[in-house]
Parts: C-alpha cells; structure tokens; sequence
C-alpha cells in the first residue's frame, strides 16, 4: 500500500527508507543574474518559467534544475561546485568549446593524483573535465555509461534524452557484435539481448555476455 509518494513495508508501516525524494533545484550562487544567464543559456540548457526574481535553468535530460537570482542564497558567488553526467565526454566537451564555453582538459584520477587525457581502461566515472560560469562556479563533467550496481533502481529505468538513447544503442550493437562473433552465428534473439544490456548498463547489473 502506498500513501502519497510514500510506500509502506511488509508490516504496513511507512518508513523513511520507502519515501520518494527526488533532487528538484540546486541553487547556483552568483552575483548578476544577467551575466549568469546569458552563459547558461549558452549551455542549451532550457529555461523555465518560474516566479519574478528567480531564473531557473535545466540542462538537456536532466530532471534536476539550477536555479539563481537576489537573495536565494547566502552562500559567495563561485562558490557552487557540482557534477554534470555525460554518456559521451569528448563530444559534449567538443560542444561546450564550440559554444564559447572554456573546458579543461580531459583527466582521470591516477594513484597520484589526476592524469591527462581519458581513462585508459573506459571506466564510467573516471574520465572527467571540468568548466566554471562567470562568478567561478565549478562544474564537473563526468562520463558515465555503466552504473555501479544498485546506484539505478530497476524499476524506474529511463533515458533522459534521445542522444543518450541513440548512445546506449550504439554501445549496445558493438557488445552485440562481440557476442554474435563469439556464439559464432547470428543472434535472431538480439531484441531481448539488447533490452537487457540497455536495462543491465543504467542498473548496474552483470551485462550479457
């Protein structure tokens, strides 16, 4: 049974580990609104409809928003250090610096610190750049394509735009193609196989072989 967007256990009783919270705004602190919306609307972000006196911003396929604007936040102007996903980091980088935007090098974390240029081995979460708004708000954009385990609930498994889609897709067809060459035939099967390499990838779950 469920109560609103809380969902009760086996014993009917509604605990806080069953509540439904989804991230809605994070607020950017900045020092002109103006200047800060020009840059993210250079982004491609959207930007919403909101009250007089509050921009709000949403990057394409995210469910979550920036929001500024005068006395939202007490916190210094470039002081906000957040994280952006990406499925493919160097085309995004290669858009943001196309857009005007400057964009660090690509790094990944080594045992001594960071080290130039992608993750040798591909791994999600490693291969990183960052990029800062007017006021020096620090924005890290971090390639994912498999998540950890458990960090996706099955249940909910979505993509947030149909550039991420069209990715998962082609990452999908090249595993596939692996498997074909190593069952040593055609795979009449691959809607299945695909579906679950899609789903297996966002969750976290062993990819099929």
């Amino acid at each position: 049974m469920s109560t609103g967007n809380a969902r009760s256990d086996a014993s009917g009783t509604t605990s806080i580990e069953n509540v439904d919270m989804k991230l809605e705004v994070v607020i950017v602190p900045v020092s002109d609104a103006d200047r800060a919306k020009e840059f993210y609307g250079r982004l491609g972000w959207r930007l919403d409809q909101t009250p007089p006196g509050i921009v709000q911003y949403t990057p394409h396929g995210s469910g979550c928003s920036v929001q500024f604007g005068p006395g939202l936040t007490s916190a210094t102007p470039g002081s906000g250090n957040s994280y952006l996903v990406v499925s493919d980091l160097q085309a995004v980088r290669k858009a943001l610096v196309a857009a005007g935007v400057e964009v660090s090098a690509i790094f990944h974390p080594g045992s001594e610190g960071p080290v130039d240029g992608m993750d040798p081995e591909g791994r999600s979460y490693f291969s990183r750049a960052t990029f800062r708004d007017p006021d020096g708000n620090t924005w890290l954009l971090q390639e994912i394509t498999t998540r950890l385990p458990g960090r996706i609930e099955a249940g909910p498994t979505s993509f947030g735009s149909a550039s991420d889609l069209a990715a998962a897709l082609g990452r999908a067809a090249a595993a596939h193609g692996e498997h074909e060459k190593r069952i040593g035939q055609e795979d009449p099967n691959w809607p299945d196989w695909y579906a679950t390499y899609l789903v297996s990838e966002q969750t976290g779950a062993e990819l099929p072989s």
